[in-house]
């Protein structure tokens, strides 16, 4: 008799899909990973947001919160997170890179 592999699509009824949880590196709330913006530092393009959140290299969250960005660039979390000193390039290519909430009352 050959044994049949489970089909891993299928899930029962009563079990839930796993939604992977961070925090954020500055206010400490753990939110779903696709809630908060991941940034990554990488041996070649250095500090920078990766919007698909799989980029290789040391990676910190932060949610969309403008409180949170803001003390993200004032103080060093970032750079105690990521394990490396920002420069003052880095901190303007994250705020331009920084993705902007969809403001639904102009759309």
């Amino acid at each position: 008799m050959a044994r049949q592999e489970p089909n891993r699509k299928q899930r029962g009824p009563g079990r839930p899909r796993h939604i992977p949880q961070r925090t954020c590196v500055v206010c400490r709330r753990t939110l779903d990973k696709r809630a908060l913006v991941r940034i990554v530092r990488t041996p070649e393009d250095g500090v920078i947001v990766d919007p698909t959140g799989k980029r290789a290299g040391r990676g910190a969250y932060l949610c969309h919160e403008d409180q949170c960005w803001e003390q993200a660039f004032k103080t060093h979390v970032l750079d105690r997170a990521l394990r490396a000193e920002l420069t003052d390039a880095d901190r303007a290519r994250l705020r331009e890179q920084r993705p902007r909430p969809v403001d639904s009352a102009n759309t």
